[in-house]
C-alpha cells in the first residue's frame, strides 16, 4: 500500500480540550492536502467547517465523549445536532460502566438509536462506536463486538485517545475475530508513526485516528 493510500484510511484528528478554530483550519487544511479519509473535530466546530469548506472535506465528530456515560437522550440530541451542522461521520461512545455491568440492553438500544439517526433521517452517515478498550476485559471486548454488531453499526472503535491507553494490537485482533461481517474496524490514540499505521492497517483496520498524520509522510 503506497503513502497516499494509507493516507486514505487515516481520520485526521484533533480533540484537545483546547483546540481554538485557527488551529481547526489548519487541521483541515493539512487533510486537503494530504487527502485524509475526514477530519475528526469537537462538535462546536463542525458547522464552521461546513460552512467554510463546503463539502471538500468529510466532517466527523464525537458523540458522548470521552466517557461515555452521557444519557441516551443527550447523545441523540448530541448526534442530530451534529448531523443538522454537517457532520459526515459519528464517533459515539457506549456506556463502559452499563457494558461492565452486564446491562447489555441500554447499550444495545442506545447504539440503534444513534443508528436510526445515521441511517434513517440522516441517510448515508456513519455510525463508529468506540468502546474503550483500555477498559475492559477480554470477555467485554467481545460482548461489545456482538452488540456493535447486533446494532448494525458502520464500525467498531477501540479507543477515544483520552483513556488510560489507546489502540493495542491484541485488541484489533480480537475485535477482528468478533465482529460482523458488516462492521468495519477503527483504531485511535498513540498511532503516531507510519510503522503503526501500517500495523494496524494490515491487521484489518479501515480506519486510524492520529493527529501526526504529516509524519506519516
Amino acid at each position: 500500500m503506497t503513502t497516499s493510500e494509507m493516507i486514505g484510511h487515516v481520520d485526521h484528528t484533533l480533540l484537545k480540550a483546547y483546540a481554538t478554530w485557527e488551529e481547526i483550519q489548519a487541521l483541515c487544511d493539512e487533510a486537503l492536502r494530504l487527502h485524509t479519509a475526514s477530519v475528526c473535530i469537537p462538535p462546536c466546530y463542525v458547522k464552521a467547517v461546513k460552512e467554510k469548506y463546503r463539502n471538500t472535506l468529510k466532517i466527523c465528530t464525537v458523540i458522548g465523549f470521552p466517557l461515555g456515560y452521557n444519557t441516551t437522550v443527550s447523545k441523540i440530541f448530541e448526534c442530530e445536532n451534529a448531523l443538522l451542522n454537517g457532520a459526515d461521520e459519528i464517533d459515539m461512545v457506549i456506556n463502559i460502566g452499563f457494558l461492565k455491568a452486564g446491562n447489555y440492553d441500554a447499550v444495545l438500544e442506545e447504539i440503534q438509536a444513534l443508528r436510526k439517526n445515521c441511517h434513517g433521517g440522516f441517510e448515508g452517515k456513519l455510525l463508529k462506536v468506540i468502546i474503550e478498550t483500555c477498559y475492559l476485559t477480554e470477555e467485554e471486548i467481545i460482548k461489545a463486538c456482538e452488540l456493535v454488531t447486533e446494532a448494525g453499526a458502520d464500525y467498531i472503535k477501540t479507543s477515544t485517545g483520552f483513556g488510560t491507553a489507546g489502540a493495542v494490537p491484541e485488541h484489533v485482533r480480537l475485535m477482528k475475530a468478533h465482529i460482523g461481517p458488516e462492521v468495519k474496524i477503527k483504531a485511535a490514540g498513540g498511532i503516531r508513526t507510519r510503522e503503526a499505521l501500517e500495523e494496524y492497517l494490515s491487521l484489518g483496520c479501515d480506519r486510524v485516528g492520529a493527529s501526526a498524520t504529516a509524519d506519516f509522510v
